[in-house]
């Protein structure tokens, strides 16, 4: 998830008194939302979009619906079904006029997944218990589970519910785990499956602890408050609310938890082989693609392939819209076509992180052809018409326009994760930035004064909203949006802007085949409605948080620091020093900024801090105050303590419900976590 959704942040209060923090992860837990909110009804525009964009689809095309169903073995049983799918009874045979009707398809699909599958003699996976699928790989001695699920509570039933259920050999041991990237929703099960399986032995692709960790850190807060749109995180799950999560039905609810791997990808091979518990398996480095660390798996014994997430039943994220750094679209494709080159003459099944297996040569080299041409197209189509002059803002509608008709008709190329829109834009910010060189898009104002400003230049609200409620009657919703955008900017407390930019943003959900388009359009409308609900991010496990290492946290740190604060204090100077780990940290506050640098001896400074980095670990997680190991000597300080409290003093909190829509005057401070 890309997603992974689940990134990793410290929102944290570093004082002499509490050195105390907490952590949070994309991991969203679907709290009771406090209004009782379900939206409104499709309007009769939105009704005529969707019934013509029905006519344009290939329903008569249900290969990856027999794929889905084919060779299963055990329904989930009650237990297992309450992890995630029991919420999504509703999902009817006949798409409702409040849901794009290719998306809605793609939802009656992930509704297949449903028990414990046979994906070839020797390979398992139980489907339908969370955004993923947990994969059981026979070996000599027990099984190979391949990807554990996002929470310990989901893969620890899941793998409990396979064991009782498989044909054979359930009474045996998991003798091995395999992260295949650094993704929450592919290890965050670990401890799950480890609490089982005490001797498991753990093996992760390249890199990965590091990319966990470090992927989101930085800009984890607003990540968390971004995530919690992209995935409907404060929606309930109905027609007018979240209908699916496009990679699978949606998120399982828990703890996302982390076993650090025995043994990681060798960093200087694309290729490996390894002998696990007697299965060879080929691994091959696709870091950089859909995962900053991430790895595909050839069995050849089995004639199997894993392709990880670098495929699924539909189009995937150059850019997630929660916010991460943008995917390379074109080394994406090359990865594709080295499996194609490497495994297409003999591969006989494919299977994956996401989705259901394929099935036959044939199929599975048509099946990856068409995910290859479908990045390389993306990526290769982007830059023609950036190079004709296209700019940003046109070329997700211009890429439409060039869609070839075999990649149109192909369920498994949609928008339900990516979009062609955004990813296209992906791909000319990765290569040209934001900015089209329109000298008018130079040094705009910022929001509030230039919504202002075009409110006035428009005639002021009473006609803006006069057009936009003529537009609005046309079904004309995108620039309806646009202009209402900036009257409610200017005035949040002019109500009837507010409700028809909510009804706006409402149809525009509604007719959204991307998933993620599709609960940011809703969330938005229903903040601007009732404001902000419960459901953002929960707090992550220690499993993941005392993986980061020291410098990636006073990285941290220095993202919080105000530096017109940290400018008054002028320089200041501490040495960290982690026996334990026989590391040493000098951090330096100048100039307004917080650096640190790893050194071999302590330097000249005005503090030093001798703390475990176990200890750090236990902080981290509000098991221990830094005024308690000072006290007895399990941490020590020395120097001019004022040092750290001139530190601690320009750090500032971040607001975790900072606006993304404008609130209500009258609505602000109302909602609660």
């Amino acid at each position: 998830m890309k997603n992974s959704l689940l990134a990793v942040s410290i929102i944290s209060a570093l004082s002499l008194n509490t050195f105390a923090f907490s952590a949070y992860a994309a991991q969203h837990e679907h709290d009771h939302i406090t209004v009782s909110y379900q939206g409104k009804d499709a309007t009769r525009h939105t009704a005529a979009v969707n019934k013509a964009t029905a006519k344009t689809l290939n329903f008569a095309d249900t290969r990856a619906f027999e794929q889905s169903s084919k060779q299963l073995v055990a329904k989930l049983d009650e237990k297992t079904a309450k992890i995630l799918r029991a919420e999504f009874k509703f999902i009817g045979e006949k798409a409702p006029d409040t849901v794009n009707p290719s998306l809605y398809r793609q939802a009656k699909l992930n509704m297949v997944a449903d028990g414990l599958y046979k994906v070839r003699d020797g390979i398992y996976q139980v489907r339908g218990t969370d955004l993923s699928n947990l994969t059981l790989i026979r070996s000599d001695n027990g099984w190979i589970a391949y990807d554990v699920l996002l929470t310990k509570e989901a893969a620890k039933a899941s793998l409990e519910f396979a064991m009782k259920n498989l044909p054979q050999g359930g009474q045996l041991p998991v003798v091995a785990m395999i992260y295949s990237h650094s993704h929450a929703d592919h290890f965050g099960g670990a401890r799950g499956v480890q609490e089982l399986y005490p001797n498991v032995k753990v093996y992760g692709s390249d890199n990965i602890t590091k990319e966990i960790v470090d992927e989101n850190v930085l800009a984890g807060n607003a990540m968390s408050r971004r995530a919690a749109y992209q995935y409907g995180a404060t929606l309930g799950q109905h027609d007018h609310g979240i209908v699916d999560a496009a990679l699978g039905k949606g998120l399982s609810k828990g703890e996302i938890s982390y076993v650090r791997p025995d043994y990681t990808l060798n960093s200087e091979s694309k290729w490996e082989t390894l002998t696990i518990d007697g299965l060879e398996m080929i691994f091959m480095d696709a870091s950089g693609t859909e995962a900053a660390s991430e790895m595909i798996t050839y069995i050849p014994s089995m004639k199997a392939l894993w392709t990880a997430e670098l495929t699924y039943q539909g189009m995937h994220n150059i850019y997630t819209l929660r916010g991460a750094k943008v995917r390379d679209a074109q080394k994406w494709s090359k990865d594709i076509n080295e499996m194609i080159n490497a495994f297409g003459g003999e591969v006989e099944t494919l299977f994956a992180a996401h989705s259901a297996p394929v099935w036959g040569n044939e199929e599975i080299n048509d099946f990856l052809k068409l995910q290859r041409d479908n990045y390389g197209l993306v990526h290769n189509q982007t830059l023609r018409l950036a190079n004709q002059g296209v700019t940003i803002q046109d070329i997700g509608d211009a890429i439409q326009e060039v869609i070839p008709e075999s990649i149109f008709k192909a369920w498994h190329t949609n928008g339900y994760h990516g979009t062609y829109s955004h990813n296209a834009k992906a791909v000319y910010n990765m290569y040209l930035g934001y900015f089209d060189m329109n000298p008018a898009n130079l040094n705009p104002l910022p929001t509030h004064p230039e919504a202002v400003k075009f409110v006035q230049y428009m005639g002021g609200a009473d006609t803006v909203l006069a057009n936009a409620e003529a537009d609005f009657a046309q079904g004309d919703y995108r620039f309806v949006a646009t202009a209402l955008n900036k009257v409610v900017m200017a005035d949040p407390s002019n109500s009837k802007a507010r409700e028809l930019l909510a009804d706006t943003y409402e149809q525009l959900g509604y007719q959204s085949e991307g998933a993620g388009w599709r609960n940011i359009y809703l969330t938005g409308a229903q903040e601007l409605r009732v404001g902000i609900q419960p459901g953002t991010p929960k707090t992550a496990s220690a499993d993941v948080i005392s993986e980061m290492d020291m410098p990636t946290l006073f990285d941290f740190l220095a993202v919080k620091i105000d530096s017109l604060k940290a400018a008054k204090q002028g320089l200041v100077t501490m040495n960290v020093i982690t026996p334990d780990d026989n590391r040493i940290l000098y951090v330096e506050m100048s100039n307004g900024n917080l650096s640190n640098i790893e050194v071999t001896t302590p330097k000249d400074s005005d503090a030093n801090l001798t703390i475990n980095k176990a200890d750090v670990n236990r902080i981290l997680m509000g098991e221990v105050k830094l005024t308690e190991l000072l006290a007895n000597g399990s941490a020590k300080l020395t120097g001019d303590k004022d040092a750290f409290s001139k530190i601690s003093s320009s750090l500032v909190e971040f607001n975790t419900d900072f606006e993304i829509v404008p609130l209500n005057p009258n609505q602000k401070g109302e909602h609660k976590h």
